[in-house]
């Protein structure tokens, strides 16, 4: 280890600021840190990262883990996902290991790829691996595809327009389309010959603090100047509108679906052949999801008075919501979504993380449930022909594939979208399991272990939790698990409060001043693992990605003592000042405001960075972040550690690894996943005492 950087970074320059919030003052020491053009915060960083690389370049094993990984990514077979149809052309996503970056492909049948070709190779765009693509959409007829391409994880995309056939670009070139804040979309008109799209602020059309937000719906004919483009919809639209653009299946009508940032609101507004806009359902109604069906109708997911959701179907003859149809009502699980078509509803429905299919008739009659493997997932579903669908399932232990169902079959096939790996999970199995909360609330467990487990609390074990915005954290495969269980480690995801997994009031439950209750769930968790003999705290490692940081720093400096090891990837620790940059303005619905009294007192208890102790035996930590992370300011990591490593008394180290080609986790490189997962692994086993 380079003593120097030892010493810089225990030793980080400490300026005080002072904010007054509702009477109380609030002293900050590194809010230098937050301007990452400065030249003294750019040193800071790189000396943080050399710091970092000794400590993980020293450890004996991280070659080893390195190489492993680099095997089990690379070796996976393609897999296929964002599929879509146009006519009689399928397109989708494609991964395709060792290529850095997915692909966008066309083919023809689910059942035959031998007619695949490639529309978009990002790959051979930017041979470093730095360009990916942000989303596709094809043409009514399946003739051409605006692709958004963005750069080093930045999610900041342009739009582009290929051919479907040669891959040729058009020329049509669309900047600002999608950015972190509020996304981006496109829907085609219906001869093909211009689309919709959201557009950010360009010029001088908002001041600079504005630049990514106020999303509108613009229009562009091929040919033509985007200079050119003509407004749509939008300028009534909040600040921190998020805008999804859909088109009927006869191409009649066009939907934007309109969240009021990330807490989980709605409108919907409906624009006819004629070009007028309507807006038919508004936030406060408390509907979710509208899909088009296969005529002029609109199947909505509603849960006003209907906590896990119920279906309502409106005519567009008349798109008053008053005059909505209930077609399915509310049942025993939470309603993930709806896929109509010629005359049946397949709805996704989740049990507490786990999900499924159920089949219901138009008219509401409820056909079962299509049979999967258990403790699986539904990813994607897509009406493919009359009532036929395919749709994505994954297991924790078996890769994702997808099925095609037809009712005139007894149950789902196997289609040629099937992906494969070299992680063998034939020795692992599932455990669900439920821990109590603090208030007695029961919260699911996933336990992922090798069979015969010994249960002597000597297990090495990773808890990884979210917790947010309504995202369920339902069952996904990953080869990374197979080099933690090939170390005698055990994986547990937990379904916390503050996830859709059982419905709104889930949801609810966990966000802006009930946010608490996710991070006591999580502590229940980790007491529920050490309780049972799945483990003990010196063995204990916890593990979150963005809402998922932030639970990190919150049971980290809740709790320091339960917990071994931490690896917090791109997550808010202050959170009295998120609001304060681009995308954490979109989080005030999900976290609350510090305008507010009450939300403040709640955001202040648990703001990872104002709870942190001098002289506290802190866990291990290393945070994860990128430099052009547009969702979560890096600066959160920087302050973050910089507190933390003057704070400690336990001589574990607290490391910040920051990746310069990365952003919030989106688009980054195969190879960079390798590198920062060798890191994550390494650090883990060393920090546990994993004897190899």
């Amino acid at each position: 280890m380079n003593t120097s950087n030892e010493q810089a970074v225990s030793a980080t320059l400490k300026q005080s600021v002072i904010d007054t919030y509702h009477g109380i003052d609030v002293v900050d020491e590194y809010r230098w840190l937050e301007d990452a053009d400065d030249p003294v915060v750019c040193e800071w960083t790189a000396t943080q990262n050399r710091y970092t690389r000794a400590i993980l370049d020293a450890i004996p094993a991280r070659a080893a883990i390195y190489r492993r990984l680099h095997e089990l990514y690379t070796a996976s077979s393609a897999d296929y996902y964002a599929l879509s149809k146009r006519g009689a052309t399928l397109f989708a996503i494609k991964l395709q290991p060792p290529k850095e970056q997915p692909l966008l492909v066309a083919f023809q049948s689910v059942d035959d790829l031998s007619s695949e070709r490639v529309i978009l190779d990002p790959n051979a765009l930017d041979p470093s691996g730095a360009t990916t693509i942000d989303f596709y959409v094809p043409s009514r007829d399946g003739s051409l595809v605006a692709v958004s391409l963005s750069e080093n994880g930045s999610e900041e995309g342009a739009l582009h327009v290929c051919e479907t056939a040669t891959g040729r670009d058009l020329g049509d070139l669309i900047p600002r389309v999608t950015y972190p804040t509020a996304g981006g979309d496109v829907a085609w008109n219906a001869d093909s010959t211009g689309f919709f799209y959201t557009r950010y602020p360009r010029g001088n059309e908002r001041p600079p603090e504005d630049f990514n937000f106020y999303q509108q719906v613009y229009f562009h004919r091929l040919g033509t100047p985007t200079e050119e483009d003509t407004y749509e919809i939008g300028r009534a639209f909040p600040r921190i509108a998020e805008v999804e653009l859909r088109p009927s299946a006869n191409y009649r009508y066009l939907l934007a679906s309109v969240a009021n940032g990330d807490g989980g609101e709605y409108a919907h507004f409906l624009r006819d052949s004629e070009g007028n806009w309507s807006q038919i359902t508004r936030f406060e109604d408390q509907i979710t999801q509208a899909e088009f069906g296969l005529d002029d109708t609109l199947y909505l997911l509603s849960h006003q008075n209907a906590s896990r959701g119920k279906v309502l179907r409106l005519s567009l003859a008349n798109p008053t919501l008053a005059f909505a149809q209930t077609v399915i009502a509310q049942g025993e699980n939470a309603i993930q979504r709806v896929t109509p078509t010629a005359s049946r509803l397949y709805v996704t429905e989740l049990t507490g993380g786990p999900s499924h299919i159920r089949v219901y008739g138009h008219n509401g009659d409820n056909q079962g449930v299509l049979p999967l493997e258990p403790v699986s997932s539904i990813g994607e579903a897509l009406h493919l022909d009359n009532d036929t669908i395919v749709f994505r399932s994954a297991s924790f232990i078996m890769p994702p594939a997808w099925y095609r169902f037809d009712p005139a079959d007894e149950e789902p096939v196997k289609t040629a979208l099937v992906a494969t790996s070299p992680a063998d999970f034939s020795d692992v199995e599932v455990t669900r399991a439920f821990a109590s909360s603090k208030d007695g609330v029961q919260i699911p467990l996933n336990i992922i272990h090798r069979k015969g487990i010994t249960l002597n609390g000597a297990n090495p074990t990773i808890l990884y939790g979210y917790g947010g915005y309504g995202i369920s954290l339902t069952p996904t495969f990953n080869v990374r698990r197979r080099l933690w269980m090939d170390y005698g480690g055990v994986y547990v995801i937990a379904n916390l409060r503050g996830g859709g997994e059982y419905g709104e009031d889930w949801h609810l439950a966990g966000s802006l001043t009930k946010k608490q209750n996710v991070f006591d769930d999580f502590i229940a968790s980790a007491e529920y693992l050490i309780n049972n003999g799945y483990t003990q705290p010196a063995k204990l490692a916890i593990e979150g990605r963005s809402n998922g940081g932030l639970l990190m720093g919150a049971a980290l400096t809740q709790r320091p003592d339960l917990f071994r090891a931490v690896i917090a990837h791109v997550g808010i620790y202050d959170m009295l000042r998120v609001e304060l940059h681009p995308n954490g303005a979109f989080n005030v619905t999900e976290f609350g405001t510090v305008q507010n009294r009450e939300q403040f007192e709640a955001l202040y208890a648990y703001s990872p960075l104002h709870r942190v102790v001098d002289g506290v035996a802190y866990p291990a930590v290393m945070f994860v972040t990128g430099e052009n992370d547009g969702r979560v300011d890096p600066a959160n990591s920087r302050r973050m550690t910089a507190r933390l490593q003057a704070a400690t008394s336990s001589g574990w180290p607290v490391l910040l690894r920051t990746s310069a080609s990365a952003g919030h986790g989106i688009g980054t490189a195969l190879n960079e996943r390798v590198a920062e997962d060798a890191d994550v692994f390494a650090f883990l086993i060393d920090q546990l005492g994993i004897a190899l």
